[in-house]
């Protein structure tokens, strides 16, 4: 069985800031803009779909394209997702068009941060599949017990301290909690 020492030295904030956060900030910091504005919805799609596939190439896929309309795609899901309490899509594409609450900047900003996020969860995953014996469930249980016992503080109320057997099959709530903690306490997700 993996020890505990080991998984816990791969969660911490300072190697996963060396392996997904540096990365994904340097590459953000790279992208050349040359504007704060767009002039259109189309210029926008555009820029977003671009800047996305160049975040995705550089920090996740290695080299390796999307689809100009998957890149576009994903990036107008990320935006939403960051927009939905200011009016969606078509906030961001305001904001983009007329310089205001940060421009296209923070359009990109909003796009780099979501990819980010998605390489540490997929990073936190695979340390815990790699760390967490998945043909012994006593071993399953102690070492999600233990990962609870020190991480306590990190991880939402919601979950139950007192059932470590509750994640040891399925730790994507437990994973999540602590992703959720990092982004709240964590520079990782401190925007450059």
């Amino acid at each position: 069985m993996a020890s505990i020492e080991n998984l816990l030295s791969e969660l911490d904030e300072r190697t996963i800031a060396q392996r997904i956060g540096i990365p994904h900030d340097e590459a953000r910091m790279r992208y050349y803009l040359n504007s704060n504005t767009v002039r259109s919805f189309d210029e926008f799609t555009e820029a977003i779909g671009r800047y996305y596939n160049y975040q995705f190439t550089t920090c996740v896929s290695n080299g390796g394209n999307l689809a100009a309309s998957e890149a576009t795609g994903r990036a107008k899901e990320m935006i939403k997702s960051e927009y939905h309490r200011k009016g969606d899509i078509e906030a961001a594409y305001n904001d983009a068009h007329d310089g205001t609450n940060g421009g296209m900047l923070m359009v990109l900003d909003i796009i780099a941060d979501g990819l980010k996020a998605e390489s540490v969860e997929r990073y936190i995953r695979d340390v815990f599949d790699r760390h967490v014996t998945p043909n012994s469930w006593e071993q399953k249980v102690e070492m999600i017990r233990l990962f609870i016992d020190r991480c306590s503080v990190h991880l939402s109320s919601s979950i139950r301290f007192d059932q470590p057997e509750r994640y040891a099959h399925k730790y994507e709530e437990l994973i999540r909690s602590y992703v959720t903690a990092l982004k709240q306490t964590s520079t990782i997700f401190r925007s450059i």
